[in-house]
């Protein structure tokens, strides 16, 4: 039982990461506006707060009609807005991998620290650092759609504003800067004028072809962060998706930054998983 559960936690976290006003056109339709607007939007998506925890339950869709659901508890500190930040993940369910635990110390400028505990075998495991590409636990969110990806990372073109879902947006074509840093050959973002909220993402492959979709399904406000409680990725190629809920979300709770120790992911505060 042990070797099974270490086997599919290998295979987990080598696919893992493992979360103002209308602009002037002169400012949003430059270069370094559309930059702009992109690190604006990455704070309010992964930044907000010092601290957040939220209990996020992902729902793994075929188009067969199968699914698989994931369950953990996830803490997030910001050792630095737009910088550095220290995540710690407790799994919940399936039931082969409740009490797992998950520590990852994020980099926006180089790879990540990361460390697993696996209870069966009461094993701390520092992890090399994957592909920041790959899946979230096997679906089909990626490390940067959890936790972001740089915006000096990419060149940013404003192409329009518009209406989506009668929202005032404005549409950003990003292109990587060095396309092996990306499993895609450009992105588009529909992003909120007022608020930053990333509404909608398209990601087209390296030959031109959309292959993933992003949707912010439900934003609503809690404790004055415009949050994304409810969100889809899609991969449209192979009709696979994933609907993750955020749930008790929580900012600014003063988590303490000895939670986001190996020595906590033996033994992770009881507090953590209410």
């Amino acid at each position: 039982m042990a070797k099974k559960c270490f086997i599919w936690v290998s295979a987990i976290v080598t696919l893992f990461f493992l979360t103002g006003g209308l602009f002037p056109r002169a400012f949003a339709g430059t270069p370094g506006g559309a930059e702009e607007i992109m690190r604006r939007s990455a704070l309010v998506q992964f930044y907000s707060g010092n601290d957040m925890r939220a209990k996020v339950t992902m729902r793994l869709l075929s188009k067969e009609g199968g699914e698989r659901v994931r369950v953990l508890i996830m803490a997030r500190r910001n050792v630095k807005a737009g910088g550095d930040q220290k995540y710690f993940l407790l799994f919940l369910q399936p039931a082969d991998v409740r009490d797992m635990t998950f520590l990852v110390w994020k980099y926006p400028q180089r790879d990540s620290d990361r460390w697993l505990y696996i209870p069966a075998i009461k094993l701390v495991k520092r992890i090399a650092a994957n592909d920041k590409r790959s899946s979230f636990v096997g679906s089909d969110f990626s490390y940067e759609d959890v936790s972001g990806r740089a915006a000096e990372e990419d060149s940013h073109t404003l192409l329009r504003e518009e209406k989506y879902e009668g929202k005032d947006v404005l549409a950003i074509k990003s292109v990587p800067k060095d396309g092996k840093s990306a499993d895609f050959g450009y992105k588009i973002s529909w992003i909120d004028k007022g608020n930053f909220v990333l509404w909608k993402e398209e990601y087209y492959d390296k030959r031109g072809a959309l292959f993933k979709v992003f949707t912010a399904d439900e934003v609503k406000p809690i404790q004055g962060f415009p949050t994304t409680v409810k969100r889809t990725m899609k991969n449209v190629q192979t009709g696979h998706w994933t609907e993750a809920a955020y749930g008790e979300v929580k900012y600014n709770m003063g988590l303490a930054d000895n939670l986001f120790t190996e020595r906590s992911l033996r033994n992770p505060p009881r507090e953590l998983a209410r």
